[in-house]
C-alpha cells in the first residue's frame, strides 16, 4: 500500500510504525549512559525556523498572545483565533519517536529527569505556562504534549527548542543508569514516528558516555589537530629560511642616537 510512498507511510496514524533492531556494546560502558537521537540533514539553523518562537510566550502565562514571530503556527484556525502555546515551527517541529532498550529480556530504564540545562527550565520556560491549542490544526508536525503539565518540566521540549548550529546534530533523550558490559546485546525498540523522509534526513540512535573531559567531540579535535598542524608547518618554514636564507642585520652605527652631533 504504502510502497515508494514513506511520507506517507509515516504521516498514516493508524498503520504499525514499531521497528526493532539489534546493537552490541562495543566495551564497558559504565553509568550515567547517555541515549541520544541523532538527526542528518535537518537544518535548525534557517534563519526563518530559529526565529519562529516567543520568548516571552514560553517563560510567562502573561504572555500567551505575544505570537507575532511564531507564524504560520501562531493560532489555532477555530471559530475564534486563539494562541498556540507553544508557539512557532521549532516547538511543531518536536521530534517524538520512542525508544524501548531490552537487555537480556528486562526493559532497561531510561531516566528522562536533568536532561535540559537548568537555565532552561528555571529561567526560560515558565512554570505557570501550559500547552494550549499544541498540534490542534490541520497539519501535525511532530510530538504532542500534556496540558496538565507546565512547560518547565517538559524537557523533551526544552531540549529540542535549543537550536542546532549545523544540520547533523545530537540531542539528549536519557539517561541509563545501569552499566553494559561488553559484547551485551541490546535490544532497541523503536517507534517510528518522526517524518524524515519528507526532506531526505535519516535517523540514529547513539549511546555514549561522558570522560572528566566531557563528551566525544570529533570536530573539536579534528578542528585542534588541523591548526595545530598549519601552525607546525609554518613554524619549520620560518626556521627554514632563517637558517638557509637569514636577513641582513643592519648596521646600528646607523641609528640616530648612535650618530655623533655635527657642529
Amino acid at each position: 500500500m504504502y510502497r515508494g510512498n514513506v511520507s506517507a507511510y509515516i504521516r498514516n496514524s493508524l498503520t504499525n510504525k514499531t521497528c526493532i533492531g539489534n546493537i552490541t556494546v562495543p566495551k564497558k560502558m559504565e553509568p550515567p549512559i547517555f541515549v541520544y537521537y541523532q538527526l542528518d540533514n535537518f537544518y535548525q539553523n534557517h534563519r526563518r525556523y530559529v526565529k519562529s518562537r516567543s520568548d516571552k510566550q514560553l517563560r510567562s502565562a502573561a504572555y500567551e498572545y505575544s505570537t507575532k514571530e511564531c507564524e504560520p503556527e501562531a493560532r489555532y484556525k477555530s471559530e475564534v483565533l486563539v494562541p498556540i502555546v507553544p508557539c512557532g515551527l521549532i516547538a511543531w517541529s518536536l521530534f517524538n519517536d520512542t525508544y524501548s532498550l531490552i537487555k537480556k529480556d528486562k526493559v532497561l530504564d531510561i531516566n528522562k529527569k536533568g536532561i535540559a540545562w537548568k537555565s532552561d527550565t528555571k529561567v526560560k520556560f515558565g512554570s505557570n505556562v501550559y500547552p494550549k491549542n499544541f498540534q490542534s490544526n490541520d497539519l501535525i508536525g511532530g510530538g504532542k504534549l500534556n496540558e496538565s503539565i507546565p512547560l518547565s518540566q517538559q524537557e523533551d521540549l526544552i531540549v529540542w527548542m535549543r537550536t542546532a548550529a549545523l544540520p547533523t546534530f545530537r540531542k539528549l533523550y536519557g539517561k541509563i543508569n545501569t552499566s553494559l558490559e561488553a559484547h551485551d546485546t541490546i535490544t532497541v525498540v523503536l517507534e517510528n514516528n518522526y517524518n524524515t523522509y519528507s526532506f531526505g534526513g535519516q535517523k540514529k540512535l547513539v549511546l555514549s558516555t561522558t570522560s572528566w573531559i566531557g563528551g566525544k567531540n570529533d570536530f573539536l579535535g579534528i578542528a585542534y589537530l588541523t591548526v595545530g598542524g598549519i601552525c607546525l608547518f609554518m613554524a619549520l618554514n620560518f626556521i627554514l629560511l632563517y637558517v638557509f636564507k637569514p636577513r641582513p642585520l643592519g648596521d646600528p652605527s646607523y641609528l640616530s642616537w648612535n650618530r655623533k652631533a655635527v657642529s
